[in-house]
Formats: structure tokens, sequence, C-alpha cells
């Protein structure tokens, strides 16, 4: 058996799922089949070209209906913007492609919903890339709220800093159109809103939605805007139509937490801070320091006790046998989660067991329960904060 693994979308997020799939078979044990690198799908040619040719894909295509129609492709991701999901998911599943899309799962709630409908239906896997999940420390904090260490959780507090929108040179693209709720709370607010119910249980209402958008236009790129990057502009200008920064309450089962995301922090280019408080202690993770996790215990000495910081390694979770050097103090980031989801993807697809697999990614239904948040958070923010069930 061989997989074939294509990907669509040759930007940031793009370029990491592409080095994604080459690393997922070194991880762990060697239990997935042989894999086949065939193409990398992007509208624009020369970057299309660029990232086949680094990540040794064997060819590039400019339409994802290439690699909907090529029998030897087996695995794709979706990596595109947001409104282009629907189209492209939908037809990679008639064509029994298995999928994995990034999140949010669509622009629209009715788009999701329409996905999740074709993931149930369709006779292929369809799955929905939650990555900070796979954070080693957000896991390990996780496993210490379930097993008693830190026990039930009282307090959740989130935020999702960043500075990709600060500059009002910054090019206008797909991020900055769109209803509001589609800009930061969609891009950055997702992860931080699985984060919160994976740490702290499902939401079940949310209330004093906000939004501010602080930079009010952007002038039209000369060429392509790729990522987040600055890029050559003209002196016409759009109006910017979404969120710049958006925070919200959220009630859980047992706590209620705010969270809150910005895409104009200048200076922060990508802080996600999580503090959460429980009944036999405290713990925080910080993205700049992603390694280490901060720990707090009630039963420390008095006088003594307070913060400690915790160095990750094979102790805790995905470290063991996830990286060539395994042990505390070597140091990790973002990228091992995208590497960590494409082997819990390609497990799932070369169909073996999920005891001796990662946690499977999630499903298109777990993709649409995080837009109904992000829905209702907007719903809040249009009637002055309001609570909203969900």
């Amino acid at each position: 058996m061989t997989i074939g693994v294509a990907v669509i979308g040759a930007g940031m997020a793009g370029k990491s799922h592409a080095a994604a799939y080459r690393v997922a078979p070194t991880l762990y044990e060697s239990t997935l089949p042989d894999l086949r690198y065939v193409a990398i799908g992007d509208i624009n040619a020369e970057l299309g070209a660029a990232t086949a040719k680094r990540y040794g894909y064997e060819r590039s295509v400019t339409d994802w209906r290439e690699i909907a129609a090529d029998p030897s492709i087996d695995v794709v991701s979706v990596v595109i913007a947001n409104s282009l999901h629907l189209e492209v998911v939908r037809g990679l599943l008639e064509a029994g492609k298995h999928v994995l899309c990034e999140k949010p799962l669509s622009d629209t709630l009715e788009s999701a919903r329409e996905m999740a409908r074709l993931a149930r239906e369709a006779s292929t896997i369809a799955r929905i890339g939650l990555t900070y999940r796979r954070q080693p420390g957000l896991a390990a904090i996780k496993n210490w709220i379930e097993d008693g260490t830190l026990g039930r959780v009282l307090h959740f507090s989130g935020r999702y800093w960043c500075d990709y929108g600060c500059n009002p040179q910054g090019p206008m693209s797909w991020r900055y159109q769109g209803p509001m709720g589609s800009g930061a709370l969609a891009d950055v607010g997702s992860h931080l809103t699985y984060l919160s119910e994976f740490l702290c249980g499902d939401i079940s209402a949310v209330s004093g939605g906000t939004f501010s958008t602080a930079i009010k236009e952007r002038p039209l790129p000369l060429g392509a805007v790729v990522g987040h990057g600055l890029a050559a502009v003209s002196d016409t200008y759009e109006p910017v139509t979404n969120d710049d920064y958006a925070s919200y309450t959220a009630l859980f089962p047992d706590c209620a937490g705010t969270l809150e995301v910005s895409r104009v922090a200048a200076g922060y280019p990508n802080a996600l801070d999580i503090e959460i408080f429980c009944e036999n202690g405290a713990a925080s993770f910080h993205q700049d320091t992603p390694s280490q996790i901060r720990l707090y215990l009630h039963d420390d000495e008095p006088g003594k006790n307070g913060y400690r910081t915790v160095n990750l390694g094979s102790d805790h979770p995905y470290v063991a046998g996830g990286l060539p050097m395994d042990v505390s103090g070597v140091g990790f980031g973002q990228n091992e989660g995208f590497t960590f989801q494409a082997r819990a993807f390609l497990e799932e697809v070369a169909g073996i067991d999920e005891e001796r697999s990662l946690p499977r990614n999630a499903s298109f239904d777990e993709g649409v329960h995080n837009m109904e948040i992000l829905a209702a958070v907007a719903e809040s923010a249009a009637n002055d904060g309001k609570k909203v069930e969900l």
C-alpha cells in the first residue's frame, strides 16, 4: 500500500502541512505505509512550484481539480481561503479523497454545516486540523485536570494576541474582508475557543461579545499577497469590514472564563497565553516558550510554594518518540503540532487501530460546533453583549 499525498495551498500554513507529511513517517514506530508526495496546488504558479521543490513533491498545479482527478492521490490537505473550502472539499470528497481541512471550517456557518453533511455521507475520511490540541504543554495540563493533579477547573483566562495586522500599510487581502466575526475572531479566536473547551468542557453560553476594527482601510496590493507578509501596495484603499479585535466571556460546565484576541497587538507576533485555575492549583501555557509550562500546586510547603517552571520532555504527551531529541531542555514549537496532526491523519487513513495511534483529528461536526460558538459571539456583539445560549 502506498498513500499519495497532496496539499492545496502553498502559503505559510500550506507549507506547514507539506513539511508535516514529510516528517510524519519518522515519528514513533514505523507503522505507516509508504508515502508518495505527489502535488502542491496553488493559484500562484511560482509559489506552488517553489513549495513543491522545497518539500520534495513531484509537481505543482494551479487548478485544484487536477488534484481531485489524479487517481494516485489519496490524501489532500486544504489550506486556502475559508470562503473556498466548501467548493474544494466537496470536489475532493466526490473524487474519493481523504481530506484534512484547515480551521475554521468555512467562512459561513451555512457552508460549514453543508461540509459536515458531505463528510458524514462520504466514503472517505474528512477531518479538521485543531493543531494546538497537540501542543505537549496543553495536553499535559489537560491530563493533570483529568487525573486530579489540578482537578476541577474554577476559572479560565485566555488571550491570543498577534501583530500581523498592526501596520496600516499592510495590504488588503481576504483576511480583512467579510462580516464582523470573520477577522481576528475566526482567524485566531477559533484556536482559543477550541482550546478553552479542550481544557474546560463544552461552552453553554457566551456574553459580552465585543468587536473593534482599529484600522478602517487598507491599500490594495500590486501583486500576490502570501500569508501575513507585507507587499508592494497601490494608492487605492478599500475598507476593512471585519474585526481586528474581539473578546467575550464563556460559560463552561464548572466555571466561566474570558477570551480575548487581536491581530493588531504590536510586538506580539504570535502570543497565545492560557491560564487555568483549578481546585488543586493552577497552570499556564505561553506560546513564546512552548516547551515549558508553569505549574502551581496547593500542597507545596507553605512559605515555599509558588509557580514552578516545568521543562517538557519524554514524560509528557507527544514528546517521547515524537522528536529526534525527545528530552527536556531541547525545545520545540508550533511546527511540531502540524507533524503530530499529519501523523494522526495518516494513521487513520491507513487503518491503524486507535490504540496504536495518536488521538484522532477532529470531525467536521466539531468544526461546525466551533463556528457555532463564534457565531454566538457575533450575535452577542451585535446586541450590546447580550448572553447567547448554545
